[in-house]
């Protein structure tokens, strides 16, 4: 298993992950059920003097790899609404978004 760091930081992840699929929703985020059940989550299985919980391991893999599926999923979205397809297209504006340029013909012709 790769490192996954500290725990907090996982945490932290999570949160802004669900701000920022709040702020599309138009609600505060502290509201939604997810962000009580992800503190709720992390409050239990804390590791104190006494204890040292497996299962708090288990939840800091399951809870990276829930942060890394929001992620994703946010920046794909971001890529999807940046190059969906919008229609026919001009052969200027094809050549613009790859970052080209298409050359001038001479006289003024294109």
């Amino acid at each position: 298993m790769a490192a996954l760091g500290p725990p907090l930081r996982t945490l932290r992840g999570l949160l802004r992950e669900l701000r920022h699929a709040s702020a599309r929703a138009g609600r505060p985020y502290r509201d939604t059920p997810a962000y009580r059940h992800v503190m709720a989550a992390f409050r239990a299985h804390r590791v104190t003097s006494e204890k040292l919980c497996r299962a708090q391991q288990e939840l800091h893999f399951q809870a990276a790899t829930y942060l890394c599926l929001l992620r994703s999923v946010r920046e794909h979205l971001a890529l999807h609404h940046e190059y969906h397809g919008k229609g026919e297209r001009s052969p200027d504006e094809v050549a613009g978004l790859v970052g080209f340029r298409l050359p001038q013909q001479p006289g003024g012709k294109g």
